[in-house]
């Protein structure tokens, strides 16, 4: 049998102490509820239409150093802004208000008792009444001094980077400049003329040429490529280019010429970093119809002769090994006779292997014999110019570094297309 609720000491309704318990909850959420208005992380105020200050809490009175009555009635929202900030405020903040009830987002910066400034990020929306009327602006100001600084930490290490960036581009330029010649040299009856174009501005490539006197009216030339990049290839070109001229000055056959370099750069890769070079060497003797040419080829793409008549060829020099990898490895040569109007290429396999096209096809010698006999016939300046442009096209196809080196006999002036 069921006891009623007088009968076993219950009661229907609340005790005395769940009734102390509601309202001293009722009175913390209030008390909560104002706390959290005045003392919140972020700043509050509360604003007529045209900017005067309403309302305003604990927070941002602390932040700006401001008392109350100060602000409020007293001052407008703008006025608490730095100039650039109230005319952004008054031209663009106020409008969009007016148009949209909102706006988010807003980067400024306002000025504080002491003359600092804060950085402050400030979202603000319109109070409508019934009739939806605008009555009130509320705005909500979030500190951003830690995301002032960290942004300008950031820039900072992003200008420092940018500055150790152009400082290597620099070195590098310099550098390169170091390892090719600063003005190729005047070879009577010929013309010479050179182009390298770099595939990247951050590093040193391995690329060089250069045409210089011997002795009895002969000149040496070569064009070559080390391999890698960076401040380790530098040393290898360097020591490459040296040991040519100098080879040549002792003995200028190119075989012989490449024997020596090979014999260098073998010590050399004995090392813990080991490199080679593919490079072509040439001999040049002068004659009465022109000049003769004898090349020695060291694993380098065959040079190419654009002759008088439009035609064009390769001067292969089969079984030409790398230079250094092996102790003992062999070159062989072949010559060539320049006449009047004929045009003798070098170039490095940076053009021969650029992918210039939409399927990344690679660029071949194929093409650029084609290329060539269809300039034909070509002076060594019209050659450069139009391999300089052809490089050009190719835009970032171009994925490694690219030296050209032309000579050619003039025309008589009469024969000349």
């Amino acid at each position: 049998m069921c006891q009623t609720g007088d009968a076993d000491g219950g009661h229907d309704g609340p005790s005395d102490d769940e009734n102390t318990l509601g309202t001293t909850f009722s009175a913390l959420l209030e008390d909560s509820a104002e706390d959290l208005y005045e003392h919140a992380p972020c700043g509050y105020l509360s604003t007529l239409m045209d900017g005067t200050i309403a309302k305003v809490n604990t927070t941002l009175l602390t932040w700006l150093g401001y008392r109350r009555d100060e602000l409020v009635g007293r001052r407008r929202f703008p006025d608490l802004l730095t100039v650039g900030g109230r005319m952004y405020y008054e031209t663009h903040i106020a409008p969009t208000l007016a148009m949209h009830g909102e706006a988010g987002g807003l980067a400024l910066e306002l000025k504080t008792t002491d003359g600092e400034r804060l950085p402050v990020l400030v979202t603000a929306t319109v109070k409508k009444g019934a009739d939806e009327a605008a009555q009130l602006i509320r705005i909500t100001i979030f500190d951003a001094r830690d995301r002032r600084a960290y942004e300008q930490e950031l820039l900072r290490a992003r200008q420092q980077a940018d500055e150790e960036r152009d400082r290597a581009r620099k070195l590098a330029s310099t550098l390169q400049q170091t390892l090719l010649p600063p003005v190729l040299m005047t070879v009577p009856g010929m013309e010479v003329a050179a182009y390298y174009h770099p595939a990247s501005v951050d590093e040193v490539g391995g690329d060089f040429y250069d045409v210089f006197p011997l002795a009895g009216g002969t000149w040496g030339l070569f064009l070559g490529d080390v391999s890698g990049k960076g401040a380790g290839a530098a040393v290898v070109t360097s020591l490459t280019r040296y040991t040519l001229r100098a080879a040549a000055v002792f003995d200028p056959d190119p075989v012989g010429v490449l024997d020596n370099l090979n014999t260098v750069l073998h010590q050399q890769s004995r090392g813990g970093d080991p490199r080679f070079c593919t490079v072509i060497y040439g001999w040049l003797v002068p004659d009465a119809t022109g000049c003769a040419i004898t090349l020695a080829s060291g694993g380098h793409p065959p040079a190419i002769v654009v002759r008088a008549d439009g035609t064009a060829e390769f001067l292969l020099t089969p079984g030409g090994m790398l230079v250094g990898p092996l102790p003992d490895a062999t070159f062989t040569s072949v010559t060539v006779h320049l006449g009047p109007g004929d045009t003798l290429l070098l170039y490095s396999d940076g053009l021969t292997e650029a992918r210039p096209t939409r399927n990344r096809a690679r660029y071949s010698e194929e093409q650029l014999l084609d290329f060539l006999a269809a300039s034909a016939p070509v002076t060594a300046p019209e050659a450069i110019s139009a391999l300089t442009d052809l490089l050009a096209g190719f835009s970032d196809g171009v994925e490694d570094d690219t030296a050209l080196l032309a000579l050619g006999i003039p025309r008589p002036a009469d024969t000349q297309p």
